[in-house]
């Protein structure tokens, strides 16, 4: 099998398990919807747009895991994961480095994650969001050389 066949294999991949993180996390925050926004209120530095971030968070989730379906679309998906996993990891730390507590707004089997372990789960996601660009570029370099020719 070439390179081309197991780097197409390996993004569809990444794009089932974002998919799959994406979907459960943005179904488990619009199920339990209030106790996802008491949660975000009382988040310091965001909880003055919880109840902004309690709708856009989950409608952003699934809109990336729809997205990542479409061949057309799915460099950018990856890059969308990528920011929002990034924005995510980042915020976790500025708030566990600068403040007293931060209470996990996740749900499901994910908020039972101590925050080390979230953050590890989030860069590895990452790293497969960032291997899904360069893979997909890569995919699509190789199909516009080989129209062009």
């Amino acid at each position: 099998m070439s390179f081309k066949g197991i780097h197409s294999k390996l993004v569809t991949l990444f794009s089932l398990l974002l998919t799959i993180l994406f979907v459960y996390t943005a179904v488990s925050k619009l199920v339990h919807l209030d106790l996802f926004q008491w949660r975000l209120e009382r988040m310091p530095y965001i909880s003055p747009y919880a109840s902004l971030i309690s709708w856009v968070v989950p409608f952003l989730e699934l809109v990336i895991a729809g997205i990542l379906w479409f061949p057309k679309y799915q460099t950018m998906a990856f890059y969308a994961s990528f920011i929002l996993l990034g924005l995510f990891t980042t915020y976790i730390i500025i708030v566990l480095k600068y403040s007293d507590s931060i209470p996990c707004s996740c749900g499901g089997v994910i908020s039972a994650l101590g925050w080390k372990h979230h953050i590890l789960l989030n860069i590895t996601f990452m790293v497969l969001a960032l291997l899904g660009i360069l893979w997909t570029k890569k995919q699509y370099n190789m199909q516009s050389h080989q129209n062009t020719t």
